[in-house]
């Protein structure tokens, strides 16, 4: 595809928004002197829609807008899986693992292992949240947002990752937590307004190709395409795989990351922290009509323009938006790209200062662990900056994402899962089952990963597509768990006992409801919603 030329006006409109996030970084930084857990934390202040914004902010990123629409036009809305089945997962998170977050006030998710389990399970899994923040978080959300300033720019690709790299560091870096939540919040509202309106134009441009009926679009589209539900062999999403593999990569993704869950453990109330992820799953709903479909619609309009799926998003909008607005949906695909960064710089920078700097000297002054954290956010993108470019040796962005949690998450996922549902296991069996795990997990990433083994021998010569592979990963490391807990002393459970799922966690279930603000019901009406989606699109 060659680059867009943006008008003047469309400039401005994209420059006009840069310094307005930039200066709601610097106010936000200069309204008091901020301690440690200010930063990391917001104070613990957050409220329930300032949480949900901000966790679909991190979420939905320029890789997910891009992404998703390059899917839709490809495959079709079976891709929208992967934002509806987010909303069950956060609907757990909410009602089954933030209770527990909240309760015992960490700051971290490994501070939550180490209470759980032990310190060197701690020290391993803060190691593949950094490693998962680095390489997929940041380094992979860069290299999105350079290829979308490439295309509409014409900026070279070093270029542009080092001037994104350097306005979401600003802000991140000055503000912390707070500032992040604020343009995350900001930014929400700037992302579904953009996409919104290109599925509008998008809709409204039927009618000059002919289509004006559902009958007349499924006529000119591929078969299949507005499935949410497809089955066989021939489909790399099967209704199984979506239904076993996906939660695997939920689990890790919307419950354990550090990059996503921070944002819970800032919560002011225990019903901000579980409200926040449920006002997230509503968000969730919109992607699929907003983002996957717009990409089905260009099928349908300019299957002749697109040459490569990729292309979809920006030939959308070079072709329906008018002046003013292209540089409005510019600056959303920036606004997605930039909450993914600044929210997985925060939480390395709260991984190195209290999971890392805080244990090995607990007596450290606040004003040094707040320094380290800043530096440490530095290193960190100065690191992803080297890695980023090297994304394009991938088949695509989303597959190169998909592949790194398929590896990372079983492991994780099969140790906060048993280690909540069960009283069983210690350090050693956690520690291990993570070392054991994401062992085999290099070791099917190796075997089907053309470039190193020459051929995908897992997804092609065996039919396991990458979803499967990581279900069958996680049941391999939660036996090895099982196995090598039954021969292991677990933790006294008056130490672990509100860590853990008791009969006394199971009556907060059964209580009586007695406010509007209770999460059960609104985690009941997103569950019903969903199933009815379900039942009208599968």
């Amino acid at each position: 595809m060659k680059d867009i030329h943006i008008p003047t006006l469309d400039l401005i409109i994209i420059l006009a928004y840069l310094l307005i996030i930039i200066s709601i970084g610097i106010l936000t930084a200069r309204r008091k002197k901020v301690s440690s857990e200010g930063f990391f934390l917001a104070g613990r202040s957050l409220n329930w829609a300032m949480i949900g914004a901000a966790l679909f902010a991190a979420n939905i990123s320029t890789i997910h807008m891009v992404g998703l629409a390059a899917n839709g036009f490809k495959d079709g809305i079976v891709w929208g899986n992967f934002e509806w089945m987010a909303t069950f997962l956060l609907i757990i998170l909410a009602l089954f693992f933030a209770p527990f977050y909240f309760k015992n006030k960490v700051s971290t998710l490994p501070e939550f292992l180490e209470k759980r389990y032990g310190p060197k399970t701690r020290s391993f899994f803060a190691f593949i949240v950094i490693i998962t923040a680095l390489f997929s978080h940041i380094g992979v959300s860069l290299y999105a947002g350079a290829v979308v300033l490439k295309t509409f720019f014409g900026i070279d690709i070093m270029v542009s990752i080092l001037v994104i790299s350097f306005i979401t560091t600003l802000y991140s870096i000055l503000g912390g937590l707070r500032a992040i939540v604020v343009i995350e919040t900001f930014q929400t509202v700037i992302l579904i307004g953009g996409a919104t309106l290109l599925t509008i134009l998008s809709i409204g441009m039927l009618g000059e190709q002919g289509i004006h009926s559902m009958e007349e679009l499924k006529a000119v589209l591929r078969p299949g395409q507005l499935d949410i539900l497809q089955s066989g062999k021939d489909s790399l999403l099967p209704w199984y795989a979506i239904l076993l593999g996906y939660p695997v990569l939920g689990i890790y993704y919307w419950c354990a990351d550090q990059t996503i869950v921070q944002k819970v453990l800032g919560a002011r109330r225990m019903s901000d922290a579980q409200n926040g992820p449920l006002f997230a799953g509503f968000l969730k709903i919109l992607p699929v009509f907003i983002m996957v479909v717009p990409g089905i619609l260009a099928y349908a309009l300019f299957s002749d323009k697109i040459e490569d799926p990729n292309d979809t998003l920006m030939v959308l909008i070079s072709n329906i938006l008018p002046s003013g607005l292209i540089g409005l949906m510019t600056a959303a695909l920036l606004a997605a790209l930039k909450s993914t960064i600044s929210a997985a710089l925060n939480s390395v920078g709260t991984l190195v200062s209290l999971d890392i700097l805080k244990r090995i000297r607990p007596s450290t002054p606040d004003k040094i662990v707040l320094r380290a954290g800043r530096i440490s956010s530095l290193v960190v993108i100065i690191l992803a900056i080297s890695w980023s470019p090297w994304i394009g040796r991938f088949e695509s962005i989303f597959d190169a994402i998909s592949i790194v949690l398929s590896m990372l998450s079983p492991p994780v996922a099969s140790v906060f899962v048993m280690g909540i549902l069960s009283s069983r296991g210690n350090d050693k069996v956690a520690l291990s089952t993570m070392i054991f795990g994401l062992a085999a997990g290099t070791l099917v990433f190796c075997l089907d990963f053309d470039p190193i083994s020459g051929s995908k021998l897992i997804t092609d010569g065996l039919g396991i597509p990458f979803l499967m592979q990581a279900w069958w990963l996680f049941v391999l490391c939660t036996v090895f768990y099982f196995v090598l807990g039954s021969f292991s002393l677990p933790r006294p459970l008056a130490e672990i006992q509100h860590l853990v799922f008791t009969r006394d966690t199971l009556r907060g279930f059964t209580s009586r409801v007695t406010s509007h603000k209770d999460p059960r019901i609104w985690a009941g009406l997103l569950l019903v919603i969903m199933i009815l989606l379900y039942m009208y699109f599968g």
